[in-house]
């Protein structure tokens, strides 16, 4: 992918709505294809008492007040405090070596299981469900919004936020943990902590973020098992079900510690250092600029692999993901060790972001060596501009952000290329040496002046 079409998917807005996963509602087997809910709360609680139906309230808006079932944010009657029903956590057990026989037989067996009773996969799968939601499914959706004390339309809306597929009146899919997590929701509206806009924004990060790093884990365990037991790749992810038990909680307990970590690092980069930053980029600039009015100011990067696309044509399955793998890994490495955030990769291109200038020099510095001196990755084109941007559903826009991606495109392989702003913030900096290049016309922009950016005095970022 291209500098030039990174730019362009930093000035659309993005998808809010992932797509929903392909299911069948089987609702004798209980497997409606609903996501868990667990962490958005951890506390279970007994459906409220009388539930009804409420079929007249789909077309109630999120701000109307529907009867009998108030809107999000509406008081409600008290419920349990604490109910925390036990939780069955099935003992796991290491799978044995495959074997192909085994396999063979394996399968035999399972067409042979007599009818109405599940078989030893299919159980435990069901076993994994019910500890990962909670309990078995037995309500229906507007059971669950009811006893949330919304309308069925209100509930739908935090749903869909959090990226769970639609689904029917009659299908058995929540468990009292989804009505839980509903109401920690509601609970946050009604009191006036978030309003409802930032309630279903807050949602939707947590159902995206959640969504991509489950996949990723997923994909990470099936092919460590792939090379470590020679399993094929299908007999590896019908053994994840046995291997999962024995990670659920660690997983968990590393999502909240790093959620927690990063939450406190995000308010210091946001919020606490926010003015400086500000303040500090003041220099150089006449107050006209099309970025003046973005509230933070931020070093933007990109970096975009030399002919990854004919690469990739030659790559088998393999070798493409190992490319793919190891591309992001160095970059995240290189960003993280130099004090940057990597805000995303899109195919062969990685965007990035420091909180100053010489700080994202000296991550493009090493990324474009990094890149140079690898036996396997090609070369990188790089360029960096410091500007202000505007910080938006965990990207990044703005006129810094597109005049980075169009500079990418006019480097060389192997170079770095800032902008005269950015050149005037490092001049006086000895880690840096700067070369004026041939000013260039770049759409949306005019004449530019871009400058060489190369190593000065001292080591640069120093990797581990």
């Amino acid at each position: 992918m291209s500098a030039e079409n990174a730019g362009a998917v930093n000035e659309a807005e993005p998808s809010v709505l992932p797509s929903p996963p392909d299911a069948v509602v089987e609702s004798a087997t209980l497997e409606a294809a609903v996501l868990d809910t667990a962490t958005l709360e951890q506390v279970s609680l007994d459906p409220a008492p009388g539930l009804v139906d409420r079929a007249a309230v789909d077309s109630v808006s999120l701000d109307a007040v529907s009867v009998g079932a108030p809107v999000l944010g509406a008081a409600l009657p008290g419920r349990p405090a604490d109910a925390r029903p036990a939780v069955h956590h099935p003992i796991p057990h290491d799978p044995a070596p495959y074997d192909p026989a085994n396999a063979s037989r394996s399968a035999e067996s399972v067409e042979a299981t007599p009818t109405g009773t599940l078989s030893a996969e299919r159980l435990a799968a069901k076993a994994l469900e019910a500890r990962l939601l909670g309990g078995e499914r037995k309500l229906r959706r507007r059971e669950v919004a009811a006893g949330a004390g919304l309308s069925l339309l209100s509930a739908r809306k935090l749903w869909r936020a959090l990226g769970f597929p639609n689904l029917g009146d009659e299908d058995v899919a929540f468990t009292e943990r989804d009505q839980a997590a509903l109401s920690t929701v509601v609970d946050l509206v009604r009191t006036g902590k978030l309003t409802e806009e930032a309630a279903i924004s807050v949602t939707r990060a947590i159902g995206q973020m959640t969504d991509r790093m489950v996949v990723w884990q997923i994909e990470a365990l099936v092919e460590d098992m792939v090379h470590q037991q020679g399993v094929p790749d299908a007999v590896a992810r019908k053994m994840l079900v046995n291997q999962l038990p024995s990670l659920v909680d660690a997983l968990e307990e590393m999502l909240t510690y790093s959620w927690r970590r990063q939450l406190n690092a995000g308010v210091q980069r946001l919020a606490v250092r926010a003015e400086a930053g500000l303040q500090a980029s003041e220099e150089g600039r006449e107050g006209d600029e099309d970025d003046a009015p973005l509230p933070l100011a931020r070093a933007v990067g990109f970096a975009d692999l030399v002919s990854y696309t004919s690469l990739s044509r030659r790559m088998n399955e393999k070798t493409l993901a190992q490319l793919v793998q190891r591309f992001e890994n160095k970059c995240a490495e290189i960003i993280s060790v130099g004090g940057g955030r990597l805000v995303k990769t899109v195919g062969d291109e990685v965007l990035y972001i420091a909180e100053t200038p010489a700080a994202g020099a000296e991550i493009s510095l090493a990324l474009s060596h990094a890149f140079t001196e690898d036996e396997i990755l090609p070369q990188a084109r790089v360029a960096m501009v410091w500007g202000r941007i505007l910080s938006r559903l965990g990207d990044i826009y703005g006129p810094t952000v597109n005049l980075a991606a169009r500079l990418t495109s006019l480097a060389d392989p192997g170079t770095v290329l800032v902008d005269s702003m950015t050149a005037a913030a490092l001049e006086n900096d000895e880690r840096f040496v700067l070369e004026p290049q041939q000013a260039e016309e770049v759409r949306g922009f005019g004449e530019i002046h871009p400058f060489l950016l190369q190593r000065g005095s001292g080591r640069g970022l120093i990797l581990d």
